[in-house]
Protein backbone atom coordinates (compact mmCIF):
# COMPACT_ATOMS: atom_id res chain seq x y z
CA UNK A 1 0.00 0.00 0.00
CA UNK A 2 1.37 3.43 -0.87
CA UNK A 3 2.02 5.93 1.89
CA UNK A 4 -0.72 8.13 0.39
CA UNK A 5 -3.25 5.31 0.53
CA UNK A 6 -2.14 4.50 4.08
CA UNK A 7 -2.59 8.16 5.09
CA UNK A 8 -6.07 8.31 3.57
CA UNK A 9 -6.98 5.06 5.31
CA UNK A 10 -5.74 6.42 8.65
CA UNK A 11 -7.65 9.68 8.35
CA UNK A 12 -10.83 7.93 7.23
CA UNK A 13 -10.58 5.54 10.17
CA UNK A 14 -9.95 8.46 12.52
CA UNK A 15 -13.01 10.35 11.28
CA UNK A 16 -15.21 7.25 11.38
CA UNK A 17 -14.24 6.33 14.92
CA UNK A 18 -14.66 9.88 16.25
CA UNK A 19 -18.06 10.19 14.59
CA UNK A 20 -18.98 6.81 16.13
CA UNK A 21 -17.99 8.04 19.59
CA UNK A 22 -20.09 11.17 19.16
CA UNK A 23 -23.16 9.42 17.73
CA UNK A 24 -23.19 6.02 19.41
CA UNK A 25 -21.33 6.10 22.72
CA UNK A 26 -22.45 7.80 25.91
CA UNK A 27 -19.79 10.12 27.27
CA UNK A 28 -19.76 11.63 30.73
CA UNK A 29 -21.75 14.88 30.65
CA UNK A 30 -18.98 17.01 32.04
CA UNK A 31 -15.29 17.02 31.42
CA UNK A 32 -13.17 18.33 28.61
CA UNK A 33 -12.05 16.63 25.45
CA UNK A 34 -8.29 16.13 25.33
CA UNK A 35 -6.48 16.19 21.98
CA UNK A 36 -3.02 14.67 22.42
CA UNK A 37 -1.09 15.67 19.34
CA UNK A 38 -2.54 18.83 17.77
CA UNK A 39 -0.40 18.60 14.63
CA UNK A 40 -1.89 20.77 11.91
CA UNK A 41 -5.22 20.90 13.74
CA UNK A 42 -7.47 18.94 11.39
CA UNK A 43 -8.68 16.57 14.09
CA UNK A 44 -9.02 19.41 16.62
CA UNK A 45 -11.19 21.23 14.10
CA UNK A 46 -13.34 18.12 13.64
CA UNK A 47 -13.65 17.58 17.41
CA UNK A 48 -14.76 21.20 17.79
CA UNK A 49 -17.44 20.60 15.16
CA UNK A 50 -18.82 17.33 16.56
CA UNK A 51 -18.57 18.34 20.24
CA UNK A 52 -19.79 21.96 20.22
CA UNK A 53 -19.76 23.57 23.64
CA UNK A 54 -17.16 21.18 25.05
CA UNK A 55 -13.84 22.51 26.18
CA UNK A 56 -11.08 20.97 24.05
CA UNK A 57 -7.54 21.06 25.39
CA UNK A 58 -4.80 20.28 22.88
CA UNK A 59 -1.20 19.22 23.49
CA UNK A 60 1.79 19.24 21.18
CA UNK A 61 5.54 19.64 21.23
CA UNK A 62 5.38 22.74 19.03
CA UNK A 63 2.72 24.91 17.44
CA UNK A 64 2.12 23.85 13.85
CA UNK A 65 -1.63 24.12 13.40
CA UNK A 66 -3.37 25.96 10.61
CA UNK A 67 -4.62 29.37 11.80
CA UNK A 68 -8.26 28.17 11.60
CA UNK A 69 -7.50 25.27 13.92
CA UNK A 70 -5.71 26.86 16.85
CA UNK A 71 -7.28 26.30 20.28
CA UNK A 72 -8.42 29.28 22.30
CA UNK A 73 -6.00 30.79 24.81
CA UNK A 74 -5.61 28.51 27.80
CA UNK A 75 -6.51 25.41 25.81
CA UNK A 76 -3.19 24.79 24.07
CA UNK A 77 -0.31 23.19 25.97
CA UNK A 78 3.07 23.29 24.24
CA UNK A 79 6.07 21.20 25.29
CA UNK A 80 7.00 17.58 25.77
CA UNK A 81 3.58 15.95 26.12
CA UNK A 82 4.84 13.28 28.51
CA UNK A 83 5.74 16.12 30.89
CA UNK A 84 3.25 18.93 30.24
CA UNK A 85 0.19 16.69 30.30
CA UNK A 86 0.97 15.47 33.82
CA UNK A 87 -0.73 18.63 35.11
CA UNK A 88 -4.01 17.31 33.66
CA UNK A 89 -4.10 13.97 35.47
CA UNK A 90 -7.43 13.76 37.29
CA UNK A 91 -9.11 16.30 34.99
CA UNK A 92 -11.98 13.80 34.43
CA UNK A 93 -11.99 14.14 30.66
CA UNK A 94 -14.97 12.74 28.81
CA UNK A 95 -12.84 11.88 25.76
CA UNK A 96 -9.12 11.60 25.12
CA UNK A 97 -7.95 11.35 21.53
CA UNK A 98 -4.29 10.47 21.02
CA UNK A 99 -2.80 10.25 17.56
CA UNK A 100 0.93 10.57 18.16
CA UNK A 101 2.27 7.38 16.65
CA UNK A 102 5.19 7.81 14.31
CA UNK A 103 5.14 4.57 12.35
CA UNK A 104 8.60 3.77 13.73
CA UNK A 105 8.22 0.87 16.18
CA UNK A 106 11.23 1.86 18.29
CA UNK A 107 9.92 5.43 18.76
CA UNK A 108 6.36 4.30 19.41
CA UNK A 109 7.62 1.83 22.02
CA UNK A 110 9.00 4.76 24.00
CA UNK A 111 5.70 6.63 23.74
CA UNK A 112 3.88 3.54 24.97
CA UNK A 113 5.90 3.61 28.21
CA UNK A 114 3.90 6.68 29.32
CA UNK A 115 0.87 7.22 27.03
CA UNK A 116 -1.49 4.51 28.37
CA UNK A 117 -1.13 5.67 31.98
CA UNK A 118 -1.49 9.31 30.94
CA UNK A 119 -4.71 8.64 29.04
CA UNK A 120 -6.19 6.54 31.85
CA UNK A 121 -5.22 9.23 34.37
CA UNK A 122 -6.93 12.00 32.38
CA UNK A 123 -10.20 10.17 31.77
CA UNK A 124 -13.28 10.25 33.97
CA UNK A 125 -14.80 6.89 34.89
CA UNK A 126 -16.88 5.96 31.85
CA UNK A 127 -14.84 8.26 29.61
CA UNK A 128 -13.68 7.12 26.20
CA UNK A 129 -10.19 6.97 24.71
CA UNK A 130 -9.41 6.83 21.00
CA UNK A 131 -5.82 6.11 20.04
CA UNK A 132 -3.73 5.33 17.02
CA UNK A 133 -1.53 3.21 19.29
CA UNK A 134 -2.76 0.32 21.46
CA UNK A 135 -3.14 1.38 25.10
CA UNK A 136 -2.35 -1.31 27.64
CA UNK A 137 -3.70 -0.18 31.01
CA UNK A 138 -5.86 -2.14 33.46
CA UNK A 139 -8.36 0.73 33.67
CA UNK A 140 -8.95 0.88 29.91
CA UNK A 141 -11.44 -1.67 28.61
CA UNK A 142 -11.23 -2.26 24.84
CA UNK A 143 -14.39 -1.51 22.82
CA UNK A 144 -15.21 -2.64 19.29
CA UNK A 145 -14.45 -0.17 16.53
CA UNK A 146 -16.82 0.53 13.64
CA UNK A 147 -16.71 -2.00 10.81
CA UNK A 148 -15.18 0.64 8.53
CA UNK A 149 -12.06 0.87 10.71
CA UNK A 150 -9.39 -1.67 9.68
CA UNK A 151 -8.10 -3.97 12.43
CA UNK A 152 -5.28 -2.40 14.45
CA UNK A 153 -5.57 0.95 12.62
CA UNK A 154 -7.29 2.67 15.57
CA UNK A 155 -8.16 1.58 19.09
CA UNK A 156 -11.14 2.43 21.27
CA UNK A 157 -11.44 2.10 25.07
CA UNK A 158 -13.72 3.00 27.96
CA UNK A 159 -12.32 3.71 31.41
CA UNK A 160 -13.69 1.27 33.98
Amino acid sequence: MSRLDSFIRRLTAQRDILNHVQADLDLPDNGPVMEIGLGNGRTFNHLREIFPGRRIIAFDRAMGAHASSVPEEGNLVIGEISETAQAYLGVDASLVHADIGTGYPEKDAITLTWLPQLVAGMLARGGVAVSGLPLDDALLVPLPVPASVPKDRYFLYRKA
